[in-house]
């Protein structure tokens, strides 16, 4: 899974239509989620740190609900946008998921496994495991 990762709204014009998953380093305004959305409309889920979770606004949320986009909370580790626009999810993530099941874990324990080796947010790690089910 990639995450595309944009740090200044500047930016939300150079995304392309199949953009699926989006983190904002930036504090977005409530245009900025609208042309987002507009830009993307395959977006399945926006991901924001969790300073500025805070200051979006009821309304943004309602909209993003509306449209199925999830609101996801948490940071890209260690990520370098200077090398490369992306973050990725590696496949070792996904493997680990499917070990967990396998021995019967249910996705609550499984959340709390990742969160802790990942150090994802525990949103972007339901996200996960809801898609990979």
């Amino acid at each position: 899974m990639k995450i595309r990762v944009i740090s200044a709204r500047e930016e939300i014009n150079s995304l392309g239509s199949d953009e699926q998953i989006i983190h904002l380093a930036f504090r977005p305004s409530n245009t900025d989620v609208l042309t987002l959305v507009l830009k993307c409309p395959n977006a399945k889920a926006l991901h924001v740190p969790h300073s500025y979770m805070k200051s979006i606004s009821k309304s943004t949320q309602m909209f993003l609900e509306m449209k199925g986009i999830a609101l996801l909370e948490g940071d890209v580790w260690g990520h370098r946008k200077d090398i490369n626009e992306y973050s990725e999810v590696s496949q070792s993530v996904y493997d680990r998921i499917d070990q967990y099941r396998t021995e019967g874990l249910s996705d609550d324990e499984i959340e709390v496994k990742l969160s802790r080796e990942t150090k994802w947010g525990a949103d972007f790690i339901r996200f996960i495991l809801k898609r990979s089910s």
